[in-house]
């Protein structure tokens, strides 16, 4: 018999979006501890409060963007779904500054109308919970925090170190759309190639490697950044859309791998490099020092303008770039899995409730 603490597992949207991804890969690990924890996958996100009806208790990773053409009509889903069941919902993408003045105070009313309606409510860090309660969604203290659980940490070449001549490439994961860093990337990688020229150490071919393609929306972006990277006497190759083997295998390959987001709250991304055994220099944020502090030794943060010189670093030294042996990504999508299932079984309702 199912246990009555465990909520049915509600999957929709796209399997290839993120948020489908790890919700179904969470999914997964909460069958192998609860195997009868019911899953129900349900392909239009509008069809969700009818298949919920009866179900009792459900869970749902919420996206607006997801689930919705604006952020109005994603609460409109998600209301009426908290009408048909207990539900509790945990907040991926959570409203921030970087939405801009038009989006931020839409997004900001939508999520505080899932959380209202929700009967309980998690997040993937602190530094989410604080952003809920720094735009009035959810009071502090009101959001269960669970991290984002990691696969195992793979395996990666430590590369000896290289000198003149050598090609200068930076890699950047996951898909490309404006203020994700790639301009950020590309400007670094040149005044680095520069640093390396004035040090008597010129490398050879200066790139950006973007692993994967562009979001929805905007495809003209590669277009963009080509034209910016060519001003600066940089290649930019764009790999497009890959499966799981050829992006892990890409992040395997050779450059050094930047995390350069300004605006990271929760992020795969991260887990995916140190899942290829790379340890990526990343943004200094309030989230990337939580992730380094929860998963030591598997970032390189670095202050913004100090890009340049950390490429340089890295290009002479790439085994830096690589995670040592015997490294640790826990906690694991199976302490995630057993995290929720005792959130679940306890008042998952204390977490939830009307927002600030």
């Amino acid at each position: 018999m199912t246990r009555t603490d465990t909520p049915a597992l509600l999957l929709t949207g796209p399997p290839r979006h993120g948020v489908v991804r790890y919700a179904g890969d969470l999914a997964a690990h909460v069958r192998a501890l609860d195997a009868d924890a019911p899953v129900l996958r349900v392909e239009d996100p509008t069809d969700l409060p009818a298949a919920a009806a009866g179900l009792g208790r459900a869970h749902l990773h919420v996206t607006d963007r997801l689930l919705g053409p604006s952020p109005d009509a994603a609460a409109d889903v998600v209301e009426r779904l908290a009408a048909a069941c207990r539900l509790t919902v945990t907040l991926h993408d959570v409203p921030q500054e970087s939405d801009g003045p038009r989006n931020l105070p839409r997004r900001t009313a939508a999520y505080a109308r899932v959380a209202a309606a929700a009967a309980g409510v998690a997040v993937n860090s602190r530094h989410e919970a604080l952003l809920l309660a720094e735009h009035g969604v959810l009071a502090d203290g009101r959001a269960q925090v669970v991290p984002l659980g990691a696969a195992a940490a793979g395996a990666a070449a430590a590369p000896a170190p290289q000198g003149a001549g050598a090609p200068l490439v930076a890699l950047v994961a996951g898909f490309l759309y404006p203020g994700k860093g790639h301009d950020d990337v590309v400007r670094a990688v040149a005044d680095a190639a520069d640093l390396l020229r004035a040090a008597g150490t010129p490398p050879g071919e200066v790139a950006v490697v973007a692993v994967g393609g562009p979001s929805a929306g905007h495809e003209d972006e590669v277009d963009r950044l080509r034209a910016l990277a060519e001003g600066r006497g940089v290649a930019l190759r764009v790999t497009g859309g890959l499966d799981d083997d050829a992006f892990h295998e890409a992040l395997r390959g050779p450059g050094v791998p930047v995390a350069a987001h300004r605006h990271l709250s929760a992020s795969r991304t991260l887990l995916d490099w140190g899942e290829a055994g790379r340890r990526p220099l990343v943004v200094d944020s309030r989230y990337a020092r939580e992730m380094a502090d929860l998963r030591p030794g598997t970032l390189a943060l670095y202050p913004p303008d100090d890009l340049p010189a950390r490429l340089a670093r890295a290009w002479a030294d790439p085994a830096a770039t690589a995670l040592p042996a015997g490294a640790s990504l826990a906690p694991t999508l199976r302490d995630a899995a057993a995290a929720y299932l005792a959130w679940w079984a306890g008042d998952a309702g204390a977490s939830g409730g009307a927002a600030a």
